[in-house]
Formats: C-alpha cells, structure tokens, sequence
C-alpha cells in the first residue's frame, strides 16, 4: 500500500560523495518519519539517520558530521546527502517510512534497498 523507491546509490571513491533520493507513494495520509538504514555483508540492518516532520534529526554516531538527512513533505521525499565516504561505509542502504494510510491504519514500510560502495 506504500511504496519506496530509491536511487542514487553506486560506486565511489574514499572521500567523495552520493545523494541518495527515496520517494513514498500509494495510499499516504501522513508520514511520521523517514529514515535510512543500511546493511553490510554479514553485519545486522542497522540505522543512519532519521527525519521526522517538521524537521527533526537523528543520526548513528559513525556518520554524524558527514552525511545529512532531508526530507521535502510536498514531494514525499527523503534525501542523504553523504559526504566523506569511507570504506565502511558500503552496505546496501534501505529507506523507510512509518506513518498512517488513508484508511487510518498505520504503515512501516521499506524500499528494495540501494547499494552504495566506497572503495579504497
């Protein structure tokens, strides 16, 4: 009932950057929140950052003071801007959104994730 779509990720060098777009779409009332979380070979889902409307942040420690997290409530969209890539920082990345349907039922949806890759 809510879908995800990413874009934006793909190979990069150590110390450059990528924007990572995600859009929600289908029967939305409202989205509470809208976040990144991402997926490492081998390691558990963990978070990146957060946005909740109006505008409130939330940010893992590891990426604080490099990546930044935006969202546009018009377009149903969240934006990553990640600068300072780092090796460890590849992993496949998944948007996700919680918030209410138009029926009044609350969703937690997730996108089919995009990968980003920093080499070395």
């Amino acid at each position: 009932q809510v879908q995800l779509v990413e874009s934006g990720g793909g190979l990069v060098q150590a110390g450059g950057s990528l924007r990572l777009s995600c859009v929600a779409s289908g029967s939305i009332s409202r989205i509470n929140t809208m976040g990144w979380y991402r997926q490492a070979p081998g390691k558990q889902r963990e978070l990146v950052a957060t946005f909740t409307s109006p505008g409130s942040t939330n940010y893992a420690d590891s990426v604080k003071g490099r990546f930044t997290i935006s969202g546009d409530n018009a377009k149903n969209t969240v934006y990553l801007q990640m600068n300072s890539l780092k090796p460890e920082d590849t992993a496949v990345y998944y948007c996700n959104a919680v918030g209410l349907l138009r029926s009044y039922a609350r969703y937690d949806s997730w996108g089919q994730g995009t990968q980003v890759t920093v080499s070395s």
